[in-house]
């Protein structure tokens, strides 16, 4: 992989909670540009973890963390540049109560991205459109459904224009009816060749979208590899469980 191809390259990452839990220990991994990452594991693996420090959500005892050629480091002017450049999305969806959909999606672009509303405007009603719900940019959070309530998150992470999408267990909070309708945007997304990393139990979507998989458990790779090599034969006995249980 050249350094051209590299987009996401963690070295290293140590990250312990008080209690001495250990959340990654010694984790690596490199991403390509426009690669679609499927890390899947057992609870408390540290998958979440890692992709809370990917955005600096949460701070790494030690290793490095480069996004794009910019160095996640305790200069602010490059914390702000990574949290522009890669959008995360939830298993809650975090959007404002008291504002509209349009207005949740409407708000970086202007105060972050310096865009005049009239441009916010526009780019919300084409992502809306995108995520299949352009008919509820007036409703607000509480009036739409679990699943509707994502797309709008979705779509609020991709108005900042990212060039990385992070999805934190994404349908976990959903009714199994609204599962589809998430999973379908994303698909989308990654048939477009946006740049993803997806922390999920639906094996259906790592089969289908995925480039490559990573087992996690206490916080480190178990085994990686290309999805059809991972599902088809995976080569240490603790995947082999893991995937007898869930497929």
């Amino acid at each position: 992989m050249t350094a051209d191809e590299r987009i996401i390259e963690t070295t290293e990452l140590t990250k312990t909670f008080p209690g001495g839990i250990v959340a990654l220990d010694r984790f690596s991994l490199t991403v390509r540009r426009g690669e679609v990452v499927v890390v899947i594991g057992p609870s408390g693996s540290g998958k979440s973890t890692f992709l809370r420090c990917l955005n600096g959500l949460e701070e790494i005892d030690s290793g490095s963390i480069v996004i794009d050629g910019i160095p996640l480091d305790h200069h602010r002017k490059n914390r702000l540049l990574i949290r522009q450049e890669v959008g995360m999305v939830f298993q809650s969806f975090n959007l404002f109560p008291h504002m509209s959909v349009r207005e949740n999606i409407d708000l970086a672009q202007v105060r972050v991205r310096k865009k005049t509303p009239a441009q916010a405007a526009e780019a919300t009603m084409e992502l809306l459109k995108k995520v299949g719900i352009a008919e509820k940019a007036d409703r607000y959070p509480h009036e739409l459904s679990g699943g509707q309530q994502q797309r709008v998150a979705i779509a609020r992470a991709l108005a900042m224009t990212p060039k990385v999408m992070l999805f934190d267990e994404a349908t976990s909070a959903l009714d199994p009816e609204m599962i589809g309708e998430v999973l379908e945007v994303m698909r989308a997304l990654a048939t477009e060749g946006m740049t993803m990393i997806v922390v999920t139990h639906e094996m259906g979507f790592a089969r289908e979208a995925g480039d490559r998989i990573v087992f996690m458990e206490t916080g480190r790779i178990v085994e990686e590899a290309e999805t059809e090599r991972f599902f088809g034969s995976p080569h240490m006995e603790r995947t082999k469980a893991f995937l007898s249980q869930i497929l």
